[in-house]
């Protein structure tokens, strides 16, 4: 092992949660390395579409508007499509005069956080792998290895924001699979014809065991976002991925806004795949150690906002690391401020992201409860502010809510 290197704290994964994070403590001073496996940005498995609820978080993180408009593309509303036929159209408050949905390409973003990070004052290290992390009661070590170089970095603090997978989470001992049966999610953008300045609607069509988002973003390219079920994982594996997302699409009935068969429309890039989807730990930090992002649990991209629940949780991160970092004797203090304030600000929204599982479970219901949402405007309204994590999420488990939801 040829050095050590010790640093204040070390994040693990350069991702949206990862680089906000690392902007947010190098302004205060605090020197912060990320460690990113990847030499360079590519394209992976995750999430495009959002409510407003992330743009204003990518605005407290530090994102001009004018990065801001490059990277987001406005979307109208999210139309959820139902196999009974039921179409709910949420809007995120934008029919109410609020700021709309968007489609981000994630190439931009990720990269505008990057160099937010950097201007910061952080250190961005790519290329290079971490091969172990140990969280003994001296501090935590990062064994990391760089070509042919193999170094230990000590920092004060490290970091997990490496994913539902997260090493961090298992060093700590606190991964555990997620409850839900195992799904394959597939990503990967496909050219649009449409006109770059006109706006159309995100599209989330439910099928048997399984649902596909279709969401514009810049660059005249759409996102297509598949998660399938264990119906299909047979299919998937004889047939492979570029087989089966084209049987998908297929199926996806025709939108009068739409101008592609977006089964064959030109592909942008590969098809990128994660599995299984999701994931759950115990706890989300300790003496030494955080986890952000999607380390801190994922359990279904349905409901959506995981970026902004990844801002978030860096929003939060950072507060909580500066306080353990200025006195090592409020460590545990920190974290269990950071638990609690993750615990309050998301347990009742995870809630509801189980009941909508349990509704897609049972298509019948699941048709019922869209059909009474498409023709309640109130209601939906409500649900979707919900779902966009732009207003509290006890408000879809108000009895009176749900009366008005299911009654005939």
């Amino acid at each position: 092992m040829s050095s050590r290197e010790h640093v204040d704290v070390a994040i693990v994964g350069a991702g949206p949660a990862g680089t906000a994070l690392a902007a947010a403590l190098a302004r205060h001073g605090v020197e912060t390395v990320v460690l990113e496996r990847a030499p360079t940005w590519r394209w992976r498995a995750g999430g495009v579409f959002s409510s407003p609820a992330a743009v204003a978080a990518l605005e407290r993180a530090g994102l001009e508007q004018s990065v801001l408009d490059r990277v987001a593309r406005p979307i109208p509303a999210m139309r959820l499509e139902t196999p009974g036929g039921a179409i709910v159209r949420l809007t995120y408050g934008a029919d109410a005069g609020g700021p709309p949905a968007v489609g981000f390409d994630r190439s931009r973003l990720d990269g505008a956080l990057e160099d937010l990070a950097r201007a910061a004052g952080a250190t961005i290290r790519r290329g290079v792998t971490v091969t172990a992390v140990d969280l003994g009661i001296d501090g935590p070590s990062v064994i990391i290895r760089d070509g042919m170089d193999v170094r230990s970095l000590r920092p004060r603090i490290v970091v997990g924001a490496d994913g539902a997978h997260s090493m961090v989470a298992r060093a700590a001992d606190v991964s555990r699979p997620t409850r839900l049966a195992a799904r394959v999610g597939l990503t990967y953008h496909v050219a649009d014809d449409r006109p770059p300045g006109d706006s159309y609607d995100a599209r989330l069509v439910v099928f048997r065991d399984g649902y596909v988002g279709i969401a514009p973003v810049p660059g005249g390219r759409v996102n297509i976002g598949i998660v399938l079920g264990p119906t299909w994982h047979d299919r998937l594996a004889r047939d492979g991925a570029v087989a089966t997302t084209t049987a998908v699409l297929g199926a996806v009935p025709a939108a009068p806004d739409d101008r592609s068969t977006w089964s064959t429309a030109e592909r942008c890039d590969h098809v990128a795949g994660a599995a299984p989807i999701g994931g759950r730990v115990t706890r989300r930090a300790g003496p030494g150690w955080f986890l952000v992002g999607d380390a801190v649990g994922f359990l279904d991209p349905f409901t959506g906002e995981g970026l902004h629940r990844a801002l978030v949780s860096s929003e939060l991160a950072a507060s909580a690391i500066r306080v353990a970092l200025d006195d090592p004797r409020h460590r545990v203090r920190a974290a269990a401020a950071y638990e609690r304030a993750m615990r309050r600000r998301f347990a009742t929204k995870d809630a509801i992201s189980w009941l909508v599982q349990a509704f897609l479970g049972r298509p019948a219901l699941f048709d019922y409860a869209a059909r009474r949402l498409a023709d309640r405007p109130a209601v939906r309204a409500t649900m979707g502010l919900v779902m966009g994590d732009l207003v509290p999420a006890e408000r879809v488990l108000d009895p009176r809510f749900l009366a008005r939801l299911f009654a005939p």
